[in-house]
């Protein structure tokens, strides 16, 4: 074996816990277990996400006796993302797996991500060693259909609008290097995305097969919502991968379509008033009577509304972008990093 899979860098594990205390234990163990006969220098970051049972006395507890065991406490339950981000921000390790604590994801497939990790890849470019995201595919699950066939559909959706391929968009379990959540910030529900947003920056994205256990403990944290916001959060990140930096160029064209639409409708009105006046014997309905122009109006106003936003939208953008750089580099040549 050789780069990732057997070696002395440090892997945070970051785990987000809601109501999970009947599982930590025998998380804890597994990781244990697993690190001790990989070699893995261990990094685990319990994230409590506002949990209303005895979980973050569990956490405490293992914190205690393990010396590589870290703990954060919310304040309330804010949701998954702000749990991976705040985890994100404290992990210590060179590589950072995120795993949900139900034990439905399976510890032992964490030497396969690291496998991957270091695999070398030609994603669309120059050859590079190494991946910089790993998402699991739980191509075997044990959830119920209303949950499965839904969520295929939506990972369907997902890599079709995005152009980031991927079978299982909705794993909990993934692995990445540490330097993307210098540039990829969430918030919201965007944990999901973590591959497209990396991807859009130009971080290579891979996928590997993982053992997806049935539950044991508790029960699923989403309902029928979740399909709802995972469609709203999804043209979010359409519209943040695709236009985030000139966002006038959607807003404008839709803009500037309606505006010449409507344009186009009045111009027209015009010359139909013109003809009736000419020629009172045509017949033609009164201007007020054609619902024309209600419409031509309609457009016109919409246009430039729609104009008027994406302007405001790239004045934001601008103030925003003064901290924050549009492109991210990969490598530097030892001359240039001095």
């Amino acid at each position: 074996m050789n780069g990732y899979e057997r070696s002395n860098i440090m892997l945070s594990i970051v785990i987000p816990v809601f109501n999970e205390e009947k599982s930590l234990e025998l998380l804890h163990q597994e990781l244990t277990e697993i690190a001790a006969g990989e070699g893995y220098n261990l990094d685990v970051v319990f994230v409590d996400d506002g949990s209303t049972d005895g979980s973050w006395e569990v956490i405490e507890r293992l914190a205690a006796a393990d010396p590589h065991v870290r703990g954060l406490r919310f304040r309330r339950n804010f949701g998954k993302a702000a749990a991976l981000s705040a985890g994100f921000s404290h992990a210590r390790g060179e590589l950072v797996m995120t795993i949900d604590a139900d034990l439905q994801d399976d510890p032992h497939e964490i030497p396969k991500f690291l496998a991957e990790m270091d695999r070398v890849s030609m994603h669309g470019g120059p050859m590079h060693k190494g991946l910089d995201v790993v998402s699991g595919w739980k191509q075997v699950r044990y959830d119920p259909w209303h949950k499965v066939w839904p969520s295929r559909v939506f990972n369907w959706m997902v890599s079709k609008l995005t152009g980031v391929v991927l079978h299982d968009h909705n794993c909990g379990m993934n692995c990445y290097r540490r330097e993307i959540f210098d540039e990829v910030r969430l918030y919201g529900e965007l944990h999901r995305f973590v591959p497209v947003l990396a991807a859009a920056r130009g971080y290579r994205i891979g996928e590997v097969v993982v053992n997806h256990r049935p539950r044991a403990f508790g029960q699923s944290k989403y309902g029928v919502t979740r399909i709802v916001k995972g469609f709203l959060d999804l043209l979010t990140v359409k519209f943040l991968t695709g236009f985030g930096q000139r966002p006038q160029h959607v807003l404008g064209t839709v803009g500037l379509i309606s505006f010449l639409l409507g344009a186009a409708g009045l111009t027209y009105l015009a010359v139909y008033w013109l003809v009736s006046q000419l020629a009172p014997d045509l017949g033609l309905l009164p201007l007020h009577q054609r619902p024309a122009v209600i419409y031509s109006i309609g457009f016109l106003l919409l246009g430039g509304q729609f104009m008027s936003i994406g302007f405001l939208a790239e004045l934001i953008t601008a103030y925003q972008q003064r901290d924050i750089e549009s492109y991210s580099i990969s490598e530097r040549t030892p001359r240039e990093s001095e």
